[in-house]
C-alpha cells in the first residue's frame, strides 16, 4: 500500500509519474522506469509523445530501451504541433495505449502542441479513469499549474494536473531559486523538486511513491523538506503450494 500525501493532483483512479530527468541510454532512469512499469496493465504498448523534443530518434531509442528493460512495445503518437494535438486519431491512441510517456525537451514546445487540445483532455482523462501518464524532465514541469518558458523566461500556464503545485526537474537543493520563483506565482501552494534519476508516482486518494530523493517546498519562503512516501517494492513471489495442497482426499 502507498502512503497518503497532501499533494494535490487531479482526482481519479489512475497514476501520474513525474521523473526528474536523466539519460535512459546510460541507465540513469532505470530504477524510476521500473517503478512505473510495475503499474502497467499486462498487455498493450506504451504511447510515446515527442512534442517536447520534436525528435523522431528519441522515440526510436526509447523504444529499444523499453523493449530491453520492460519488454514492452512503444508506439509513437505523432504529436509535434498544435494541429497534431487536435487530431482525433491521436486522442484515440492516447485512450487506447497502456500508458502514455511524455518525452523531455522544451516546455514551450510541449505546451504549444498539447495544451487546450483534445490530446490534453485525453491525457487528463487517462489519469482520471485508471490509466497511467509518465512525464520526464521538461514534460514533468508541464504537469504543474505553471511552467517556465525557455524562450520568454517568464511563467506560462501548464497542464494543471497539480492544480496548485509546480515541478522543478533536474533539481539541486543547493540551487532552488528557479523553483521558488514558480512558487511565487498566483495560486501556487507547493513545489516539487525532483533530481535527475528520482521520481514521484502520484496515485488515487493521495497515494505517493518515491524513487530516490524528492523534495517539497510549501510556499516561496518555505523550507526544503524531503517528500515522504513509500519506495516501490517488487512484488512478492507467490508462495509454493504445500505438499498435497489442492489434491483431493484419498488420492
Amino acid at each position: 500500500m502507498s502512503a497518503p500525501s497532501p499533494i494535490g493532483r487531479i482526482p481519479g483512479s489512475g497514476w501520474l509519474a513525474l521523473l526528474g530527468g536523466g539519460e535512459f541510454t546510460f541507465g540513469e532512469t532505470e530504477e524510476a522506469d521500473r517503478a512505473w512499469l510495475a503499474r502497467l496493465p499486462p498487455v498493450g504498448p506504451v504511447g510515446f509523445i515527442p512534442a517536447a523534443s520534436g525528435s523522431d530518434e528519441y522515440g526510436h531509442h526509447f523504444s529499444l530501451y523499453l523493449g530491453d528493460v520492460g519488454e514492452r512495445d512503444v508506439e509513437t503518437i505523432p504529436i509535434y504541433r498544435p494541429r497534431d494535438g487536435k487530431r482525433g486519431r491521436n486522442s484515440e491512441r492516447i485512450r487506447e495505449v497502456a500508458a502514455v510517456y511524455l518525452g523531455g525537451g522544451v516546455t514551450d514546445h510541449l505546451l504549444e502542441a498539447v495544451r487546450e487540445t483534445p490530446a490534453e483532455a485525453a491525457l487528463a482523462e487517462k489519469i482520471r479513469s485508471g490509466g497511467l501518464v509518465v512525464a520526464i524532465a521538461a514534460a514533468a514541469q508541464c504537469a504543474g499549474k505553471v511552467a517556465r518558458s525557455i524562450f520568454r523566461g517568464d511563467l506560462i500556464p501548464a497542464f494543471g494536473w497539480l492544480p496548485d503545485g509546480v515541478v522543478e526537474p533536474n533539481f539541486d537543493p543547493g540551487h532552488d531559486r528557479r523553483l521558488r520563483k514558480m512558487l511565487a506565482a498566483a495560486g501556487v501552494r507547493f513545489g516539487l523538486g525532483i533530481p535527475a534519476g528520482s521520481a514521484v508516482l502520484l496515485g488515487p486518494e493521495g497515494a505517493v511513491e518515491t524513487v530516490g530523493t524528492v523534495f517539497r517546498i510549501d510556499g516561496a519562503e518555505g523550507d526544503i523538506e524531503v517528500l515522504e512516501g513509500l519506495t516501490p517494492r517488487p512484488p512478492l513471489p507467490s508462495p509454493s503450494p504445500l505438499p498435497g495442497e489442492g489434491e483431493e482426499e484419498g488420492k
